[in-house]
């Protein structure tokens, strides 16, 4: 892995604009687990798809309750080695925005600013009104659920609140979409990390990248679908790679 990492930290150094494109693999060491993993949330309990949740309140007390469980296992979880690697890549001019499958927030926690950050599954830190966009605090909503037995309604609108992710059947943001494309068109190096690249189309930006002539790297514990298109593919944690990435570029 020693070659592999030096032909990395060259490519960094060598790349006008970088792009990281992050998934579930940036944050395992972090203790958030990889939902699609075996024993992982989904493997328990069948995703709540968005109509569903539309359709009755009775299915967003469900959902909420689900999603409250995940947070309350997991909102302790701070930057871990990968994030801190990307945050010092984006501060040093390595890395220009990250586009992140994740909802954890960690990217932001790390240092990256907001307006770096484009989070295509949006963010699971918040909740926000479907109709008008209002955001709403977690506990807000939890504590209308106590004492109301209902789903929380937008206090502006009326409106259904939902936790500003995107649900399965739910349209992509657009406007995060329109960022990751002009992103990616702008790079001439795309690091993917720690995504198994099956989730579309969100995956789609990697080959967006590659027929657009940037370098594609590849870094993820087990083979995507990807690898052959890739001009590097590096097995393994992405703490670890991350990390010795780190010690070789800025010994230099």
């Amino acid at each position: 892995m020693a070659n592999d990492i030096d032909e990395l930290v060259e490519m960094i150094q060598s790349a006008r604009r970088t792009v990281a494109f992050t998934g579930a693999g940036v944050s395992t060491e972090c203790g958030i687990p990889d939902f699609r993993s075996p024993g992982g949330f989904w493997t328990r309990y069948k995703p709540i798809e968005f109509n569903a949740y539309l359709a009755s309140e009775e299915t967003r007390l469900e959902a909420w309750r689900r999603y409250f469980m995940i947070y309350d296992a997991v909102s302790h979880a701070t930057p871990g080695r990968g994030h801190q690697v990307i945050a010092r890549l984006y501060h040093t001019g390595k890395v220009s925005h990250v586009i992140t499958q994740n909802i954890d927030d960690l990217h932001r926690a790390s240092g990256v600013p907001e307006a770096a950050i484009i989070e295509l599954h949006g963010n699971g830190s918040y909740a926000k009104c479907l109709t008008c966009g209002e955001r709403y605090e977690l506990e807000w909503a939890r504590a209308v659920i106590a004492s109301e037995s209902r789903p929380p309604y937008c206090r502006s609108c009326a409106g259904i609140v939902k936790t500003a992710t995107i649900s399965f059947g739910q349209p992509m943001p657009e406007e995060e979409m329109a960022l990751a494309r002009a992103a990616t068109f702008n790079a001439d190096l795309f690091l993917a990390l720690g995504s198994s690249l099956q989730v579309f189309p969100a995956a789609g930006f990697p080959v967006m990248a590659k027929s657009n002539r940037a370098r594609l790297v590849i870094i993820n514990r087990e083979p995507t679908g990807l690898d052959a298109l890739a001009d590097l593919v590096i097995a393994g944690e992405i703490g670890d790679v991350l990390t010795s990435v780190a010690e070789r570029l800025w010994r230099q």
